[in-house]
């Protein structure tokens, strides 16, 4: 375990990597929109290395102000593109409307596929649900040429008929309720199965649970060739696991990761966590051809950011 100590706006903030490929936990910054333009910088940063960062014991901290820090990262989206929430600003990630364990990309089903999401733990259960990030940086970095020459000229259609509300367990009692909300509106989106970061210029695999097929090829041969590429994902080296205490946020970088919320909870057990996600842009290939929409219009989700 290595620490990066930065000290030079008042409390000393470390950033305390937890993996080789991904994950750090940040200490001495109390989140909240009164953060300094350097602490924010510091946060930045730090995502752009670790592709997902972890912020414990920020109990002080409101939905309005888990809102107001989002700000300073970036322009905040609707909650969803289909679902309703109780809440203006954050969408609610509850054990009671399903349990997202897939693997996924948040909102890949449209072709502003979020930047980055800001996720804060409010009920646990007393055993199980944490979640797992995989890094899909280093999924593509560790394809042998001839797989990332593939990947490359690859494109694979998402939808939102492909959600984890219907593939986890389904034991919540207004799950499918919850599910018809989801599909009410439909969308589909061809994104390049490799994407070129916008701030960093690596590559990275676009894949993850919304993925109908990839385009050109008969059922078999798409199916294979996900699994294929996903299993890369979700190599245990790739990934890092957070074993959530309340009031803990954590934020990842969509555009380089995949995540799975961890289902080892009983059904009498409460999960409930409150996510914000970030406006990002339309995803570009290798190519540099960009994402295409098939169904669905997402202006009003989140504008394009530039």
């Amino acid at each position: 375990m290595s620490i990066a100590d930065f000290t030079d706006f008042g409390t000393a903030v470390r950033v305390v990597k937890l993996g080789a490929h991904i994950g750090a936990r940040v200490e001495g910054v109390t989140l909240g929109g009164d953060l300094d333009a350097q602490a924010v910088a510091v946060i930045r940063a730090a995502l752009r290395e670790h592709r997902v960062i972890f912020f414990p014991g920020q109990d002080h901290l409101t939905e309005a102000g888990q809102y107001a820090f989002a700000q300073l990262l970036g322009s905040p989206t609707t909650p969803h593109p289909t679902l309703t929430s109780p809440a203006a600003t954050s969408l609610a990630i509850d054990s009671q409307h399903g349990r997202s364990n897939v693997w996924h990309t948040d909102v890949t089903f449209v072709d502003r596929v979020p930047r980055a999401s800001i996720l804060r733990a409010v009920t646990l259960p007393s055993y199980g649900g944490s979640t797992t990030w995989a890094s899909t940086v280093a999924a593509y970095e560790a394809l042998p040429g001839p797989l990332q020459a593939l990947a490359e000229r690859l494109r694979a259609r998402h939808t939102n008929r492909y959600d984890y509300a219907g593939e986890g367990r389904g034991s919540a009692p207004d799950s499918s309720a919850y599910r018809r909300e989801f599909e009410s509106t439909y969308f589909e989106t061809e994104h390049p199965v490799v994407e070129v970061h916008p701030e960093t210029g690596e590559r990275a695999l676009l894949l993850g649970c919304f993925v109908k097929e990839l385009v050109g090829l008969s059922g078999s041969e798409s199916r294979a060739l996900f699994h294929l590429f996903q299993n890369r994902i979700t190599r245990l080296e790739n990934t890092t696991r957070w074993h959530w205490s309340p009031g803990d946020v954590a934020i990842w970088d969509n555009r380089a990761t995949q995540h799975y919320a961890v289902d080892d909870y009983d059904g009498a057990e409460h999960r409930r966590l409150t996510r914000i996600t970030l406006a990002g842009d339309v995803p570009v290939g290798v190519d540099g051809r960009p994402s295409a929409v098939i169904a669905g219009d997402a202006g009003h989700y989140s504008p394009a950011a530039a």
